[in-house]
């Protein structure tokens, strides 16, 4: 049953909800618009940032419409009108659109196909797995399922912070000069931001509950997810256009890794 919530409690989350879907939207036209401002080999990476924001939007908009269906004004105060919330909305996007993420990454490093594509599986893989995971927590009655459902959920995401700052260690050291930079600053945000969600889900756990823990996990939510899409994806679109920069100015040229693999790293200026 939804707790009981004040006007401010209520209006809070209805324009949080809002606000998300605005920021879903304007940010799809920026990266629709933005991909004939970048090298080919890099609009992929912008096409999967407008699917990724598309998908969360429309995602949105049905958390919006539930929750205004949700409760009803009485008295001053709103109660739960009878229709349940319905929290898969917000699972089935995070299914759709946390691999995206992941393969945006990937694919604007621009690596070796094979490479590519071995990454590109598995880190999709554990995105997948960590949702997946996370779900029977999330609408579990007791704290104890909660916690051991997220225990599990947090395996994959461990491995996914392993690839990103290991495997992808040596790819992002080869990139041009503000590209790096760029890079190194995005697996930051991964990282700040999904490592966000943990820590609203581990609210009720924590003894936050009712009103409090309703309010504080929407919120959580949708902060989290305007950064790690609409943010994530404005970084993507960065290092396409660094990268796209450097090239047209003859700052990358081709070498061969050690397994054979042709790369692009940063030209000397002398």
């Amino acid at each position: 049953m939804l707790p009981e919530l004040s006007v401010g409690q209520y209006s809070l989350v209805y324009n949080l909800f809002s606000f998300t879907i605005a920021a879903m939207l304007a940010s799809f036209i920026f990266f629709v618009l933005g991909r004939q401002q970048v090298a080919a080999k890099y609009r992929g990476a912008l096409v999967m940032s407008a699917i990724v924001v598309a998908v969360a939007g429309y995602h949105y908009f049905r958390i919006f419409e539930n929750w205004s269906a949700a409760y009803s004004l009485q008295e001053g105060v709103y109660v739960a009108s009878g229709v349940p919330f319905n929290d898969a909305y917000r699972y089935v996007d995070w299914l759709l659109t946390v691999p995206l993420l992941v393969a945006e990454l990937v694919a604007v490093l621009a690596l070796a196909r094979a490479r590519s594509i071995s990454l590109t599986f598995r880190l999709a893989l554990a995105a997948a797995l960590m949702v997946v995971l996370g779900y029977p927590g999330e609408i579990a009655a007791d704290t104890g399922t909660r916690a051991l459902w997220g225990f599990i959920a947090t395996l994959p995401f461990l491995y996914i912070l392993w690839v990103l700052f290991r495997e992808l260690g040596p790819a992002i050291g080869r990139q041009p000069g503000e590209a790096k930079v760029l890079v190194r600053n995005i697996r930051l945000l991964l990282f700040a931001t999904w490592g966000f969600y943990p820590i609203v889900y581990l609210l009720p756990i924590l003894g936050v509950s009712g009103a409090g823990a309703l309010i504080a996990v929407q919120v959580g939510y949708a902060i989290a997810d305007v950064l790690a899409k609409c943010g994530y994806g404005v970084m993507i679109y960065a290092i396409a256009r660094a990268k796209t920069e450097a090239e047209e100015n003859g700052g990358l040229v081709a070498e061969t890794d050690r397994d054979g693999n042709r790369m692009a790293v940063a030209a000397s200026s002398n």
